[in-house]
């Protein structure tokens, strides 16, 4: 295993494939975790799962613009290199790719794109047009530039993970997908790079989504409508979230269930908290 004191820092797609090809040479075999950075323990869970399948830890850490179709939300993203190279190093990462936007995009925006599809265009996708194009796009050039044996993607990213997945099988990319579970804070918020954007007052008010997915979950054995209604109201009192949507989905399809489906299922919420938008999810079961 390539020893090193801290993260060696790489930032151009030349400079990271010539590396890794030595480690391969060397018998390796590597993990990727991509990050938009501004990291938190929930990413640490993924270094930590990836050290346990792949003797090359490789963090990526690249804000992508081409997932932003809000310009604004792009430029107030947070961008913490330095801190998160004291994150990595106490992890143990032995790489950290950094490139800039005119690395990953010298001609700007790719005319060649990888297309998300109908799922793609729902939820989150149809909050954020493009979201998921974008999200794919980068995410397929990363793995070609690091080919790690092993990619990890959080659950908390539901929509992204199933997508994820459904690229790499549909291209038969050689890499396994690995979910890393949620982490949470000790009242159940979902661990966020945007949770520091919440004032006091909003940061208070975004438990009710944890608390919506639980009372979901608790109703979930009377059905569609009543696990919904159940989750719609626990959210129907707190006047700083405004709900984009609270949806039960397919885990194969990521579809809308039917009425009257029994089976595992996902619980998917969305907010917005001022101008910060959370999400959220739970695997549960119908019926």
């Amino acid at each position: 295993m390539t020893v090193a004191k801290r993260p060696i820092v790489i930032e151009t797609i030349r400079g990271m494939r010539e590396a890794l090809a030595a480690e391969r040479a060397a018998g390796h075999s590597i993990a990727l975790t991509p990050t938009l950075g501004a990291l938190h323990d929930g990413h640490l869970a993924h270094v930590q799962r990836a050290a346990e399948l792949a003797d090359v830890l490789v963090v990526s850490i690249f804000v992508n613009p081409t997932q932003f179709p809000d310009a604004a939300d792009l430029a107030k993203y947070p961008r913490t290199l330095d801190a998160d190279l004291l994150v990595l190093d106490a992890a143990g990462v032995h790489y950290v790719f950094a490139p800039s936007v005119e690395e990953m995009y010298p001609g700007g925006p790719t005319q060649t794109t990888v297309t998300a599809g109908t799922v793609g265009r729902l939820f989150e996708g149809a909050s954020r047009p493009g979201h998921f194009d974008g999200v794919l796009t980068v995410v397929t050039k990363l793995l070609d530039i690091v080919t790690p044996n092993v990619a990890t993607f959080g659950q908390k990213d539901a929509q992204q993970l199933f997508l994820v997945r459904r690229m790499v099988g549909d291209l038969n990319l050689p890499v396994r997908i690995e979910a890393i579970e949620t982490v949470r804070e000790s009242d159940g918020l979902a661990l966020s790079s945007r949770n520091q954007f919440l004032d006091a007052n909003q940061r208070r008010a975004a438990r009710t989504l944890s608390v919506a997915l639980e009372a979901v979950s608790s109703s979930a054995d009377r059905g569609l409508d009543a696990a919904l209604a159940a989750g719609q109201g626990a959210l129907m009192g707190e006047s700083l979230v405004q709900l984009d949507y609270l949806k039960i989905v397919h885990p194969q399809t990521f579809m809308p269930v039917d009425d009257d489906y029994r089976g595992a299922a996902v619980v998917i919420v969305a907010a917005q908290l001022g101008s910060t938008r959370l999400i959220d999810n739970e695997s549960i079961y119908l019926g």
